[in-house]
């Protein structure tokens, strides 16, 4: 029986059958389209190939962090139900929703001074930010408090590992998400870059395949190499923006490496997909710490700040 009250946002990317329990609050993020603004409902309201189907005649959408009358309405609410209460968003380095949020939540806990609300900055983003969420609601269901589920998603935010393939740069260039150089670039070579979400909850990129068919092979690698079978869940997740012979083809892969593995094949939604256009593809599981993997100088600051 559930303790708490789990806030999660669109951008977790999972279908909506997943998300949709008791106990559970979504909150759309906005996306603007065609001189239109519409909220990212995880696709009830449209259909991916629609969406994917615009971007590809010359559609260029837009997003917006969440309003903050949506933010407001939503943790009073909470607050008026008095379930202590937690919100797991959008990574900090790809949007300022986090920030926002932590604003309004100060606001609303002063007009509710018993209202127990723990706001949890997951650093990551679409499908990553999706295991994160699919694992919080078996715990959520299991009967974590908010603050226990709060401190666990603190920790295991660090275990999960992603790679995405993008078809080309240009959308993330657009969104300010990656250099103008870094897209010109891996235009010229004509090669599929590979990125990562790196543990201060922005875009990294890790590499370049010599087309789809060898990008869906390294994605299949990548999770070979770096999966952790005694992770909470022995899941992996696939996203893709409309494409899903590949995500077909990569699943083939993933369960020829592991034939008892569960795959959960999720759309990008309308808001991350603005950014990473059509065809994206992505592979999520339980792996290595991303902390490992952080420079020397990142240790010391981490150190002098008191942190893990």
């Amino acid at each position: 029986m559930a303790n708490c009250h789990l806030i999660i946002d669109s951008c977790c990317d999972l279908p909506p059958q997943v998300v949709k329990r008791e106990g559970v609050t979504l909150m759309g993020f906005p996306y603007m389209m065609d001189g239109g603004t519409f909220t990212d409902d995880l696709f009830e309201s449209s259909t991916a190939q629609e969406f994917y189907d615009a971007m590809r005649k010359g559609s260029e959408p837009s997003t917006a962090q969440v309003a903050l009358s949506t933010l407001t309405d939503t943790f009073t609410a909470a607050a008026q139900e008095g379930t202590p209460c937690v919100y797991l968003a959008f990574s900090s380095g790809l949007s300022a929703t986090y920030d926002a949020a932590c604003v309004v939540a100060d606001q609303v806990r002063a007009q509710y001074p018993d209202f127990e609300l723990h706001l949890v900055d997951t650093h990551l983003a679409s499908v990553a930010e999706g295991l994160l969420i699919y694992e919080a609601l078996v715990q959520h269901e299991k009967g974590m408090t908010a603050v226990e589920l709060a401190a666990w998603a603190e920790e295991a935010r660090c275990f999960v590992n992603e790679e995405f393939m993008v078809d080309d740069l240009g959308a993330l260039r657009r969104g300010g998400r990656i250099p103008a150089s870094v897209a010109v670039a891996g235009a010229a070579l004509d090669v599929k870059p590979l990125l990562v979400i790196g543990e201060d909850g922005k875009l990294a990129l890790t590499g370049v395949a010599r087309g789809r068919k060898k990008g869906i092979k390294q994605l299949a690698e990548f999770y070979k190499k770096n999966v952790d079978a005694s992770g909470p869940s022995h899941v992996a997740l696939i996203g893709h923006a409309d494409c899903p012979k590949d995500a077909g083809r990569l699943r083939e892969l993933l369960l020829k490496e592991d034939p008892n593995l569960f795959v959960l094949e999720c759309s990008i939604g309308p808001v991350i997909g603005s950014h990473v256009g059509p065809e994206m593809l992505a592979v999520v599981f339980w792996g290595a710490d991303k902390r490992d993997n952080m420079s020397v100088a990142d240790r010391i600051a981490r150190k002098v700040k008191g942190e893990r």
